[in-house]
């Protein structure tokens, strides 16, 4: 099996803005895009945090295409900066970059707070920095108290809400971490799934099993039948998991030979003939992408 390419150096350079070429232009960045803004201030009190992406220009005489980075470019000229770090990619893949680029999910964001302020940086100033209100800062600090650590590590790059990681603190550690689990193998991060599964969780994995088990437009009866399903369903989804793998590789065999057998003319021909409605699902089988 060949190695994965890596698109880009694996470290930053010095790039002279001048020698950096946009892809597109952007008419007025103060009416027209609202992260504009954050960035000028971002960079008039942090310095530039994420690199700009750049790619030579072929026979350019030094000069790079911009493939990811055009406000942070506009905000860096307005403000008088001459030069910027710069990754530089090996690949021109302007149309897939955005696509594969990674942004800053909210504990990533929190773990990037908690480093600038445990160097010394004041909450007010990161605030100014990422033009967000004090408090905001203050609760993205505290962002993973009272979550487990494994939980933290299954979601920290995952786009889940400060509202999910709250309501994961109803539960303990073990409920956290099978919930976790249950959010990552449906790949489904949203609060009204979460809330569903704390609901449906035994009263002995609550933290306030008196309080929280309460909700308005639930019964009793209703909640105790929630967690029977629940129940069910993880046992259900943990059974599909265990056996999706060995299914995945009998079907990619079957497939496989499927293919083989319609490649052969005579079996082709006998199949549309004798079998057409088999002949027309294995065609199907042969001609899907994925599986």
């Amino acid at each position: 099996m060949s190695e994965a390419k890596i698109g880009f150096e694996l470290r930053k350079f010095q790039v002279p803005l001048g020698d950096i070429l946009p892809l597109r232009h952007i008419n007025d960045p103060v009416n027209t895009v609202r992260r504009y803004k954050a960035i000028l201030v971002s960079i008039q009190e942090v310095g530039l945090i994420e690199p700009l992406m750049v790619y030579p220009q072929k026979d350019g005489a030094g000069k790079f295409l911009l493939l990811d980075g055009h406000l942070r470019l506009l905000a860096l000229k307005e403000l008088g900066h001459k030069a910027a770090d710069c990754i530089v990619a090996s690949e021109d893949e302007c149309f897939t970059f955005n696509a594969r680029v990674s942004r800053l999910s909210p504990i990533q964001e929190h773990k990037m707070i908690r480093k600038a302020v445990e160097k010394g940086v004041k909450p007010e100033r990161i605030a100014a920095a990422l033009n967000i209100p004090v408090r905001v800062v203050k609760a993205y600090m505290n962002l993973l108290l009272g979550i487990n650590e494994e939980v933290a590590d299954l979601l920290k790059d995952k786009n889940v809400t400060p509202r999910t990681l709250r309501l994961l603190c109803r539960v303990n550690a073990v409920r956290q971490i099978e919930i976790a689990e249950l959010m990552v193998g449906a790949a489904n991060y949203t609060n009204s799934y979460v809330e569903a599964l704390i609901l449906g969780s035994p009263k002995d994995q609550l933290v306030k099993p008196v309080t929280n088990k309460q909700r308005k437009g639930f019964s009793s009866e209703t909640i105790a039948r929630m967690e029977e399903e629940m129940v069910t369903l993880e046992r259900d989804l943990k059974a599909i998991e265990s056996g999706y793998g060995e299914n995945m590789l009998n079907l990619t065999l079957a497939r496989a030979y499927v293919r083989k057998l319609l490649n052969n003319p005579a079996v082709g021909r006998f199949l549309a003939k004798q079998c057409a409605e088999i002949h027309a699902e294995f065609n199907a089988l042969v001609a899907t992408e994925s599986l």
